[in-house]
Parts: C-alpha cells; sequence; structure tokens
C-alpha cells in the first residue's frame, strides 16, 4: 500500500472488480447521501432512525443469496486496495469478545459452558458504502433447549459522518447469509464450473447458507452427501433442501468425514463445538479422500493432514491480516484457541514452515492481482474466518432497500440532545 505505483494497478483492477460483480459502472453514493441529510441535517438537531426487525429484513431481502455474494465481492474488492477499518493494531480484528472464568466467587456470573460468550463486531467500509457498523450478539449452546438460536444477533449501522445511528437490525439472518456468501465467493473463483456433488458436515444454518452460495456459482449441482449427528437435524435438513434447492435430486446421508470428502466436487465442514481438547480433536481430511480438482470452503473447525499442506494445493484465505491478529492476541500455538484450518497455516508462517505467500488472499482475486483456479486438477482450500465488514457491507445493502421500499419502524433518538 505504500507504493503509489501499486495503490494505483489496484484501484485500476478494483474497478474492473465492480464492473464484474454490478454487470455496469457502481453508481456515486449521492443519494443515500441525500437521504442521511433529508432525515438528519435538515432538521438538526433532530436524528431518527429505523428500526428492522426479522420480517423487515427478509422483505428488504437479507436472504436473496446471489445479491449477498455480489455484495460480499464488492467488499473484498475495497479490502484488498485497503479502504476499510476493523477494530485492534492491524485493523483486521474479528472483534472484541467477553467471556466468562471456569471458577467464579460470584454465584449470578454466567457459567463457561460451550460457546458461551458476548461479542462486539466493529467496521468501516469505504467506497460506494461509505457506512460504519457494529454487530453485537450473545451466545450459548444451551439456548437450543430453550428453543432458541444457538447466537442472538442485532447490528446497528451509521453515518460515518456525524456517527449518527441510521438503523438498528435484527442480525441473525444478516449474518448468516453474509457467512456462507463468502464461500461462494471462493467458489466463483475456484470451483469447477462443471462440479455436481457437494458434500456437507453439519446440517445447520451454515450449511444452509454456504450451500446456497455453492448452488448460486456452480448451478450444475445436483447431488449433495451429507453428515450429521442427530437423525432429527438431518431430516429437518433434506426437507429445507428439498424445498430450497429442487435441482438437487440426490440426497445421500453419510457416516463419516470420509464419505462427506470422498468424490464431492465442493466440500464444507460447518460443524460446532470448540474442539476443547485440541487439533487431534477436529475433524481431520486426509489427501487420499480428496478428488483432483476439488475446492473445500471451510467456515468451521477443520484439520488437514501434512501431504495437503504442500504447495501444490492452493491455500485460500478471506484476509491474511485476520489470521494475523488472531496469532498475535492469543496464546501460541493460536490455532489451539481458533480451530481454523487459516489459523494453523499462520502458525505454520509464523514459523517458518510455510511461506506467507502460499496464502493466496481472496481480496485478491476479486481485484484481479491474483489468479483463480489454474487447473482443472487444483485442488484449493478456502479459510473462513468471518470479518465485520461483511456485516457492515451486506447490512449497508439491505438497509437501502428498506429505505427505498418503506420498510421498518421509524425510531427518534432526540429532536434535541440535553447534553449537546
Amino acid at each position: 500500500m505504500k507504493n503509489k505505483n501499486l495503490l494505483a494497478q489496484k484501484a485500476s483492477h478494483l474497478g474492473t472488480a465492480f464492473m464484474r460483480v454490478a454487470g455496469t459502472f457502481l453508481q456515486p453514493h449521492v443519494s443515500h447521501r441525500i437521504h442521511r441529510m433529508d432525515a438528519s441535517m435538515s432538521t438538526l438537531p433532530h436524528i431518527d432512525f429505523i428500526y428492522l426487525s426479522e420480517p423487515d429484513m427478509i422483505r428488504a431481502g437479507v436472504t436473496d443469496m446471489h445479491a449477498c455474494v455480489d455484495a460480499m465481492e464488492q467488499m473484498f474488492a475495497l479490502l484488498a486496495v485497503g479502504d476499510y477499518r476493523m477494530a485492534g493494531e492491524n485493523n483486521d480484528s474479528h472483534g472484541s469478545m467477553v467471556t466468562f472464568p471456569k471458577d467464579s466467587p460470584f454465584p449470578n456470573m454466567p457459567t463457561p459452558t460451550e460457546d458461551r460468550r458476548f461479542m462486539a463486531m466493529p467496521a468501516y467500509l469505504g467506497g460506494d458504502f461509505q457506512t460504519t457498523g457494529v454487530k453485537w450478539y450473545g451466545s450459548n449452546i444451551e439456548n437450543r433447549q430453550k428453543g432458541l438460536p444457538r447466537s442472538i444477533l442485532m447490528f446497528t449501522l451509521n453515518d460515518t459522518d456525524t456517527g449518527a445511528p441510521l438503523a438498528f437490525m435484527s442480525a441473525n439472518l444478516l449474518s448468516a447469509y453474509r457467512t456462507g456468501a463468502v464461500p461462494g465467493v471462493g467458489a466463483r473463483h475456484f470451483a469447477r464450473k462443471d462440479s455436481r456433488v457437494v458434500g456437507v458436515a453439519g446440517p445447520g444454518v451454515m450449511a444452509k447458507t454456504t450451500l446456497l452460495s455453492f448452488v448460486d456459482a456452480c448451478p450444475l449441482i445436483d447431488t449433495l452427501k451429507i453428515k450429521g449427528r442427530g437423525a432429527e437435524s438431518l431430516r429437518k435438513f433434506q426437507e429445507w433442501v428439498r424445498e430450497e434447492l429442487p435441482q438437487i435430486t440426490t440426497i445421500e446421508v453419510v457416516d463419516t468425514f470420509e464419505d462427506v470428502v470422498r468424490g464431492s466436487d465442493l466440500v464444507t465442514f460447518c460443524t460446532t463445538g470448540t474442539g476443547a481438547a485440541g487439533p487431534e480433536d477436529y475433524p481431520t481430511i486426509k489427501r487420499e479422500w480428496v478428488k483432483p480438482g476439488a475446492f473445500f470452503g471451510m467456515p468451521s473447525l477443520c484439520n488437514v493432514e501434512d501431504s495437503l499442506l504442500e504447495k501444490d494445493v492452493t491455500k485460500v484465505v478471506d484476509a491474511r491480516g485476520l489470521y494475523e491478529a488472531w496469532f498475535h492476541d492469543l496464546p501460541a500455538p493460536s490455532y489451539n484457541h481458533i480451530p481454523l484450518i487459516g489459523q494453523k497455516w499462520m502458525d505454520l508462517v509464523q514459523a517458518g514452515a510455510l511461506d506467507r505467500d502460499e496464502l493466496v488472499d481472496i481480496a485478491d482475486v476479486v481485484a484481479g492481482t491474483k489468479p483463480g483456479r489454474q487447473s482443472e486438477d487444483e485442488i484449493v482450500i478456502m479459510s473462513v474466518g468471518g470479518m465485520p465488514i461483511e456485516d457492515v457491507a451486506w447490512g449497508t445493502k439491505v438497509y437501502r432497500n428498506a429505505v427505498r421500499l418503506g420498510l421498518g419502524q421509524s425510531l427518534n433518538l432526540w429532536s434535541e440532545p440535553a447534553l449537546a
């Protein structure tokens, strides 16, 4: 980024990437600035914002996977040239987390059950977005016993100039779709276009949205292999597939991770859990299982045998800076705490056992400075860690749809601030 010529070159590729994503030149963001001025500046210091419930979000298009993958491509193009900010010293942090101790002298303090945490994920995104936001969520695996999702999320979108709120929105679907869309960006650039078979481990929400994005990228998909731990979750997932993706005409329930991988053109592991025992407890992929030309989009815990660390296997990450931030924030080895395959790669990079240049940023591929798939037999593994700029990107798109459609409930922050 310090080299002006390189920045100019990347900016040129960025324009090309935007045209590819949008199908035409993106329009300036005058219209939504006018909306914000009409809503706040013309009546300063009066500030209103809109609340978007989950039904509002659905009506505003939050479940439009094709549009979500497009938005993620636009976001990655901005990531490639540095027009974004997240938290942390390197501006690439996943967020800030509150966890709970195993032994507390306070009887009412929550206990650290699996996936028990609160987290804030703030970010700014430039380009045509020019918005700032934060996703806030609480998570507890025991929620399922109460008929609730594991995580309950909300998202606040702010005007970057004034800091005033634009929207406060339900974010479970927002988060789920942007998470699934990122492997879809990888599949657009790295999956074989003749792919037909998808292998999925973990029949949950993450698997649903990832499968949607795979089908968006590879419309010839007609076969699904699925592994799960419970008969009821498998039954519900199959019902959902038959309703939402009727082009998938063959569904096979399999028993092992090997069965998921063997013969599959695209693979995703979406299992829940922390892998508390360490990497030996993560599901491990063996090279002998892998079909030549396979693409792996991996947003959950997994491991690979050493032969899949060799140079002929393409290693893709959503952002190297994200894994570097985790490496510097966590005790070594960081892979013991962040069970994503990208974190294993980062530990190896930091130890000098893997060349950092072997990690391909999907942002550079979207921007056109790095190639996508280069051969029919190329094996590609993509690690998906998740970034708050994804929430800002998709949240901004859905918010603007909601404004255009007149959705949501207008709420008043103040007519005049009491402490101006």
